[in-house]
């Protein structure tokens, strides 16, 4: 009995590791192509995840070859598939049960893709030529607007927290076959989950440490549905002639509703949400109340941030760290505002030296351009990335 016990669970280990070996594969190639894919649109990088376990044209690898799915599939039943497998395998639909079965009840982990690159990946995989892979033609999908006007397109979010608590089930699965039931005879198998769960969990450790404190992608909602899409995009309203302190002032500044007045006073409907938005500036300006905006963009106390040294002196564009704002109905923050990525842009950008009196005092610099041994002055040349300068 202790035998066929023993080889019951034999088999039954030996089911569950190819389970347990593909989750371990999709984490470390879907993870180190995490940072690149979870905001692209570029279909080859989309199809990394992909290609841990799929070929197009090239036959069978861990799973079916993909070429010509599309024309086996619908569009509708793909996306369902590629996002969830295993919900559409449960919902007892029939091809993706034989599937499923076909290649040894091995799943397929979902996927935290928008559908927006999901299509593009369809069609990434509909247009792939594989005698030609260097270059596949692609189509683009455009996705249509959808039906809330200020349901802005979220960027896609790995779900870490999932990732590591698998990452650790693999390790100490591993680790616990490897000491105690032994049942795996090629060590290596068990080194090499283990290795790759450890780098996984590490990685996330660091990334998730590093983003504490950090807002990107912060979209919050707004006491009025405020649209920079059609403010500043579609009707051409400059930056500064809502934000009038940012050339003079370190905070750029939420304007009154005094100066909205300047032009709703006339236009008193939306095209888009009637006069239900507009009726709350009308109700701010009898009450006296401001409008409680909520701020977006925040950066730590200890670290000092001027927009009219940036903005006046500096020569910067708005989008330069606040992004397309004109393509944003609700306005959202596109980049970390890390420490890091300050210094590089202190690194790469240029100072408007020659033009500008304050920095007639570093003569070195205007004999070197003179002389024509330096074609440039940075930002980090003239002390940009002295500590000081933004902590103090």
């Amino acid at each position: 009995k202790c035998i066929d016990m023993h080889r019951y669970l034999r088999r039954i280990y030996h089911k569950i590791l190819p389970s347990l070996l593909l989750t371990a594969l999709f984490i470390g190639n879907g993870y180190l192509a995490g940072n690149i894919t979870a905001q692209t649109t570029d279909p080859k990088e989309l199809f990394q995840v992909c290609a841990a376990c799929h070929h197009i044209g090239k036959g069978k690898l861990i799973g079916p070859d993909l070429y010509g799915v599309t024309e086996r599939l619908d569009r509708e039943w793909l996306i369902r598939f590629i996002r969830n497998s295993q919900e559409v395998i449960e919902s007892g639909d029939e091809y993706a049960v034989k599937l499923f079965e076909e290649y040894n009840n091995i799943p397929m982990p979902p996927v935290d893709y928008t559908d927006e690159q999901i299509n593009i990946l369809i069609d990434y995989i509909a247009n792939f030529d594989p005698d030609q892979p260097a270059a596949p033609a692609v189509a683009i999908v455009e996705t249509e607007a959808v039906d809330d006007f200020f349901a802005e397109t979220q960027t896609a979010r790995r779900n870490y927290g999932a990732i590591f608590i698998i990452s650790l089930i693999l390790l100490l699965a591993a680790a616990f076959d490897l000491l105690v039931t032994r049942l795996i005879k090629a060590r290596f198998v068990n080194a090499i989950v283990m290795l790759i769960s450890a780098f996984v969990m590490i990685e996330i450790t660091v990334v998730e440490a590093q983003n504490l404190g950090r807002q990107k992608d912060y979209e919050p909602d707004q006491p009025i549905l405020f649209s920079h899409k059609i403010h500043a995009g579609e009707n051409k309203i400059d930056c500064k002639y809502c934000h009038t302190s940012v050339t003079e002032s370190k905070h750029a500044g939420i304007p009154p509703v005094s100066l909205c007045m300047n032009c709703h006073n006339v236009i008193r409907e939306g095209r888009h949400t009637g006069r239900t938005e507009i009726d709350k500036v009308y109700q701010a300006l009898e009450t006296g109340r401001p409008i409680p905006w909520v701020r977006v963009h925040n950066l730590p106390d200890h670290s000092y941030f001027n927009h009219a040294q940036h903005v006046n002196v500096g020569k910067m564009e708005c989008e330069s760290c606040h992004g397309d704002v004109t393509s944003m109905h609700r306005i959202r923050q596109v980049h970390d505002l890390s420490m890091g990525w300050c210094i590089e842009c202190h690194r790469n950008t240029e100072v408007h030296f020659l033009d500008n009196n304050y920095y007639e005092k570093f003569r070195k610099f205007h004999e070197e351009l003179k002389a024509g041994t330096r074609t440039r002055v940075t930002v980090d040349d003239v002390g940009g990335t002295e500590c000081s300068k933004c902590h103090y």
